[in-house]
């Protein structure tokens, strides 16, 4: 059973941050060009599509840590630094994704927003995507595991 759910916490992890975590990164860029431009539907468009792949990709992302607890409880890792450390980083990656980037990209996607806006959200952007790359990071060493590196 480990196995199952170890194998849907990394699937669920590649398949459902994966895109959220490059959607939010062109994002930024794509709302610039859409402000530069606001009869632009292509550049409109863009950013529209961006923001709804990053609203659905975090929904699923949900899946994530639901099978990542599962994994560890079956593990008998819960306890462990590394993992409470991952929890911790997740929980803040999706704090900041709800609280800061979503609602900057809906504030952009529906032409409110300012070329400030864009520079916020990049830097929001940027932090969630740095702890997710240190969860990443967190689960391939594993400190203190005896298959860690």
């Amino acid at each position: 059973m480990t196995k199952f759910l170890l194998s849907v916490h990394v699937l669920a992890a590649i398949i459902a941050i994966g895109p959220v975590t490059v959607a939010a990164s062109m994002f930024p860029p794509a709302a610039r060009r859409a402000l530069a431009a606001p009869d632009d539907h292509r550049a409109t468009g863009t950013v529209a599509l961006l923001h709804r792949i990053c609203q659905v990709y975090a929904t699923f992302g949900v899946v994530v840590p639901v099978f990542g607890l599962a994994t560890g409880s079956a593990m008998g890792v819960l306890g462990d630094t590394w993992l409470i450390t991952s929890i911790v980083l997740t929980v803040l990656a999706a704090a900041v994704l709800m609280a800061l980037v979503l609602p900057r990209q809906s504030t952009l996607a529906e032409g409110r927003g300012s070329r400030e806006t864009t520079v916020q959200l990049a830097m929001f952007t940027g932090v969630f995507n740095l702890l997710w790359a240190t969860v990443t990071v967190l689960m391939i060493v594993r400190p203190g595991s005896t298959t860690g590196a």
